[in-house]
C-alpha cells in the first residue's frame, strides 16, 4: 500500500520592501570600462557590470580587500570615491562616499576639435 505524501504548505511569494534589503535603488546592468586605484598608488583595470547611485560591481583582479577606500575613473562622472564592501573571485563590490547619477556614465563622449 502506498503512503500518502504529506503536503507541506506554500509560502505565497512576497515583495521586497526597501526596508528588507541592504541596497537601496535600482542597478543598471552594463559592461563598462573602467579604472580602480586603490592602496598607495596601484591601478587596476576594472569592467563595471551593475551600476547604481550608490555602487557598482565589477570585474577586476586587483587584491583589494574590505573597506579599502578606493577612487574609480569612470566616464562621465568626476572624483569617484568610495570602499570595498566584498571582494569574491576576480569581482568587487564598491560603495561610494556620495550617490551618483548612473545615467552621467552612459552618455555619449564627444570626441574634441
Amino acid at each position: 500500500m502506498l503512503r500518502q505524501r504529506r503536503k507541506m504548505p506554500v509560502e505565497q511569494p512576497r515583495s521586497i520592501e526597501a526596508d528588507d534589503s541592504p541596497r537601496d535603488g535600482s542597478r543598471d546592468s552594463m559592461f563598462l570600462m573602467a579604472s580602480l586605484r586603490y592602496g598607495e598608488g596601484k591601478r587596476a583595470p576594472m569592467r563595471v557590470r551593475n551600476l547604481s547611485a550608490g555602487g557598482l560591481m565589477a570585474d577586476c583582479k586587483a587584491r583589494v580587500r574590505i573597506d579599502d577606500e578606493v577612487e574609480i575613473e569612470l566616464r562621465g562622472i568626476d572624483e569617484l570615491t568610495g570602499r570595498v564592501v566584498w571582494a569574491h573571485g576576480g569581482q568587487v563590490g564598491v560603495a561610494f562616499d556620495e550617490p551618483i547619477d548612473p545615467r552621467d556614465a552612459r552618455k555619449p563622449v564627444r570626441a574634441g576639435r
